[in-house]
């Protein structure tokens, strides 16, 4: 069997595994060109970019690995090509991770910024208060604004304010004494948080008595 009947054999399995039966079908999934799938047939893997090979993988519902891992053991006149591709794949996760790493630190200088007048004030003012008790808590609310804001940026609300009187909803409510059926009034004694339609905490509430 030659090159590229063994690869097109590999591929054909691949693609029926997962409910693929055309070649048309698996470049509009991969979002590929059938220039680029046609190369891949005939083993002209070196030709091809690794993120061209990763979409095709991504269309075949499998990691990259495991597509040039079964490329390399349909094709055993491909050896030096296998090899290769393992190099390249190693060099792309390094880069990937790299990428991650980057992306990392641009978030956390991000959420700095926007936490910078807290992070500097905050134990300041907490230091005040430890010294004079009395220093009304309005001016230490403000404080609390740069939070807020961010929570705001990521999309993340509140559920309902403390101390706010509501139907209770299961779903969005943990009761943290007695009992309570959907719909019966219960009060908010700590407030949870959703971010869109997930909810990450519960608010916390009591039945009303």
């Amino acid at each position: 069997m030659s090159q590229e009947q063994d690869l097109t054999h590999c591929l054909q399995q691949l693609m029926q595994k997962v409910g693929i039966f055309s070649y048309r079908e698996l470049c509009q999934k991969a979002g590929v060109s059938e220039k680029q799938l046609r190369r891949l047939r005939r083993g002209e893997i070196q030709q091809l970019r690794l993120t061209t090979l990763e979409k095709i993988s991504r269309g075949l519902q499998i990691s990259l690995r495991d597509l040039i891992q079964a490329l390399g053991e349909s094709d055993s006149t491909a050896t030096d090509s296998h090899q290769v591709l393992e190099q390249e794949y190693k060099k792309l996760q390094l880069e990937l991770e790299q990428q991650r790493e980057l992306l990392l630190a641009e978030f956390q200088q991000s959420t700095l910024h926007t936490l910078e007048s807290w992070l500097l004030q905050w134990p300041t003012a907490a230091y005040a208060v430890k010294q004079n008790p009395q220093i009304p808590a309005d001016r230490l609310l403000k404080l609390v604004q740069p939070i807020e804001q961010l929570l705001e940026k990521w999309g993340i609300e509140a559920i309902a304010d403390v101390g706010t009187e509501l139907p209770y909803d299961p779903q969005s409510h943990q009761l943290m004494d007695g009992t309570a059926k959907p719909g019966d009034l219960v009060k908010v004694r700590y407030t949870g948080y959703k971010q869109a339609d997930k909810f990450l905490y519960r608010a916390k509430v009591s039945p009303v008595t």
